[in-house]
C-alpha cells in the first residue's frame, strides 16, 4: 500500500476513535527506519490501547502486516510499526514529556488530512 494511502487509512481510524491532536511528521531522508511518523494522543490507558489495535486490525484487513507493537499492557504509550509509518498513540502526559513533534522538528510536519478529504 502507497504511503499516502496507508496515512489515510491510520488518520481515518484515529479520527473515528476520537484521537486528539493528530500529528504527521514526515522523516523521509531523516531517518532509516520509517517514511513517516504519526502521533496522538488518548484521553486514558484504555483508549491509547483501542486507538493502537484499531488501526492495527484496519492495516491487517488492508493487507499491511505490522512489524510490532509495542506498549500495550501499559497503555501509556503504544508503538505500532507499519513499517513505512510508525504510530505513536500516547496518554498528554507521557506525550507532554517525551514531546517526540520537538525531537523531530527536523522533519517536515504534514497537515492532517480528515476523512473524505483526499
Amino acid at each position: 500500500m502507497e504511503l499516502e494511502k496507508l496515512q489515510q487509512l491510520v488518520i481515518e481510524k484515529l479520527d473515528d476513535m476520537k484521537a486528539q491532536d493528530i500529528k504527521c511528521v514526515d522523516v523521509r531522508g531523516k531517518s532509516s527506519i520509517t517514511d513517516m511518523l504519526v502521533i496522538a494522543t488518548g484521553n486514558s490507558t484504555r483508549h491509547v490501547k483501542s486507538l493502537a489495535q484499531s488501526v492495527e486490525l484496519a492495516a491487517k484487513e488492508a493487507g499491511v502486516m505490522p512489524l510490532g507493537i509495542e506498549g500495550e499492557r501499559d497503555g501509556e504509550w503504544v508503538l505500532l510499526d507499519l513499517n513505512d509509518i510508525i504510530l505513536h498513540v500516547m496518554l498528554q502526559s507521557t506525550r507532554d514529556f517525551y514531546n517526540l513533534e520537538k525531537l523531530w522538528e527536523a522533519g517536515e510536519a504534514i497537515p492532517q488530512v480528515r476523512a473524505g478529504a483526499v
